[in-house]
């Protein structure tokens, strides 16, 4: 079985690394992955995937930097000719990005087999880019993997047991990779409290509305007078900042690697976030986390009380910070326990 895998930012990278572990254990299958050059990182030189023990592509488009329609475009008719020239049994692609949406037209059109990994995830905002990706991609799909109960729901709710494909709950391969880079972990190269909050703001819709960000910043600023609280912030984020004569008063870091930012939510106390993925990887490490959003994909996290949305409002973080009862009990399996990866290969060799 030969697959090419098609992907364009370094978290997509990091998931997929748990994927191509688990086909380097079968003969039978060969993996050739595509990077499309989506989000450019300096991070990602050879070092970073020795470091995270992950293959390096083995061709690099290049395609970044561009308006969302000639960056798809690009990425369609480039991905075209890999895929032609690879024969592959299967396409495989991972979340929501436009790497994500290309792979999937570029699959469709040919005829060649599409897996989607971290399918049905919904934030119900069509506003999002990112939203009409997932949505667009599950819908050409062969086989979707789905990482939680509230994902299949979605499916189904959207009438895809009606539909020539297959929809399988396989857990989410973020868990199998926390579980892996635990061990792994660097500690930051900084003086650092034992007992701090580690936070991160990065979206647009908190980073590009000042009175959001103020309101963040102020909370942050206020909580740090009882704890430490560390951020981690793009030079984009600071400059808004810098530019704004916004005050902070808290620990303010340059972006980390992977391993050491895994390093940063193992020893922290409380995770603080307007992350997608931070949410789900407090949780691997048994962490409460506050989001700093009015909405989230990770619904299961809300319900079972181990997240509570408090969007930008400052009241509401505080409140959170001070008074919200979390639960403590982590030992409930709401992503696959680790195995993930392993059960997407079986489905696809029986697929």
């Amino acid at each position: 079985m030969k697959i090419v895998t098609i992907l364009g930012a370094r978290p997509q990278f990091i998931k997929a690394g748990s994927i191509s572990r688990e086909i380097l254990k079968h003969k039978n299958i060969s993996e050739t992955i595509v990077h499309t050059g989506q989000h450019y990182d300096a991070n990602m030189s050879d070092i970073f995937f020795d470091e995270m023990k992950i293959p390096k592509p083995d061709y690099f488009l290049g395609i970044g930097g561009k308006s969302h329609g000639a960056m798809t475009g690009q990425m369609i008719e480039k991905i075209e000719e890999v895929v032609l020239k690879e024969q592959p049994d299967w396409v495989l692609v991972y979340g929501d990005t436009n790497s994500t949406l290309a792979g999937a037209i570029v699959a469709s059109k040919l005829h060649i087999k599409l897996a989607h990994i971290e399918a049905g995830l919904r934030s119900f905002n069509t506003k999002m880019p990112e939203e009409i990706n997932r949505i667009l991609t599950d819908r050409v799909s062969q086989v979707l993997f789905c990482p939680t109960d509230t994902a299949m729901q979605n499916l189904m709710d959207e009438g895809y047991s009606n539909l020539d494909c297959k929809t399988v709950k396989s857990g989410d391969v973020m868990q199998d990779g926390a579980m892996f880079y635990r061990d792994l972990s660097v500690k930051p190269d900084f003086e650092i409290d034992d007992k701090y909050i580690l936070s991160t703001i990065h979206r647009a819709e908190n980073t590009d509305d000042l009175s959001r960000l103020k309101s963040i910043v102020d909370s942050l600023n206020e909580i740090n007078k009882e704890r430490q609280v560390v951020v981690p912030l793009h030079p984009r984020t600071a400059k808004i900042l810098e530019s704004n004569n916004i005050n902070i008063d808290f620990m303010i870091i340059d972006p980390v690697g992977y391993l050491q930012m895994v390093w940063l939510i193992d020893n922290c106390e409380l995770v603080m976030t307007d992350s997608g993925g931070l949410q789900k990887e407090a949780f691997f490490f048994e962490k409460p986390c506050i989001t700093l959003r009015d909405e989230t994909e990770w619904v299961e996290l809300i319900d079972n009380r181990f997240n509570v949305l408090v969007g930008a409002d400052r009241v509401k973080i505080l409140d959170a910070y001070k008074s919200y009862e979390f639960n403590k009990e982590f030992n409930v399996d709401l992503y696959g326990g680790g195995m993930a990866s392993k059960k997407i290969i079986a489905e696809l060799l029986i697929s």
